[in-house]
């Protein structure tokens, strides 16, 4: 895999081509001390995995994944653990690592980027089936060359995250070149409910429900004032 590297620190970013050097899976094509020359490299060449310190002065790495319109995979670096969970708000982010780190720690980072770029997930769009009747309750999405399966029942919810949705399952979440109101008009509205500009959900799926907010599965939804009477219209309430 291509990769880059980008850390402010001369000693952090020393330390990181000594560990991509020591891994054969890896080939270091460029390495930065400063966020803004990385994009600007990024905006003209493609990499497969990038590097990336999150404390920066003027320029973070969070302001880097937020600027990047198609971020190949991540890896964050960090002398502090407390930002492990906004990293994994980022689809593209695969692993969190706390300096000092170890090669045995970066090389199990490296398999698990190399595992997910194998994964194909990211769907160049929505198609266009039922193919019969029985299709209905299936939405077929195209991975490649690969028509893949989503049973109606699988989906939890649906996430809108600017030119994309985020389709989560009850196994996996698949990143979909679409807008949220394309799919809402393939979805059957026995099932699902648009309760937020951004957010679908399947209301079978609802475990909780709390003043403007749905738990669903380890999901917390965001419920609009509009659709709040619809929603509770469809719930079999005693």
């Amino acid at each position: 895999m291509k990769c880059i590297s980008i850390d402010d620190e001369e000693i952090a970013r020393v330390i990181i081509e000594k560990l991509i050097s020591n891994n054969k899976n890896l080939n270091l094509v460029a390495s930065f001390n400063s966020p803004i020359e990385a994009l600007k490299y990024l905006n003209q060449n493609n990499v497969d995995l990038i590097f990336l310190d999150i404390h920066m002065p003027a320029f973070s790495g969070f302001d880097l994944l937020q600027t990047l319109k198609n971020p190949p995979k991540v890896i964050l670096t960090s002398s502090h653990a407390n930002f492990a969970l906004e990293a994994f708000e980022y689809n593209c982010v695969v692993d969190y690592l706390e300096k000092p780190m170890t090669q045995v720690r970066f090389d199990k980072a490296v398999d698990k980027a190399l595992l997910f770029s194998n994964i194909k997930t990211v769907i160049k769009d929505l198609p266009v089936m039922p193919l019969n009747e029985d299709s209905k309750s299936d939405l077929y999405v195209n991975i490649y060359k690969r028509l893949v399966k989503i049973s109606f029942d699988s989906i939890n919810l649906i996430e809108a995250k600017g030119d994309y949705i985020l389709i989560k399952t009850d196994k996996e979440n698949y990143t979909v070149h679409s807008t949220l109101k394309k799919i809402e008009d393939k979805l059957p509205d026995t099932i699902f409910l648009k309760v937020h500009r951004s957010f679908i959900i399947n209301i079978k799926k609802i475990v909780d429900i709390e003043d403007s907010s749905v738990l669903i599965g380890k999901n917390v939804v965001p419920v609009s004032r509009s659709s709040k009477p619809e929603l509770m219209k469809q719930l079999n309430l005693l």
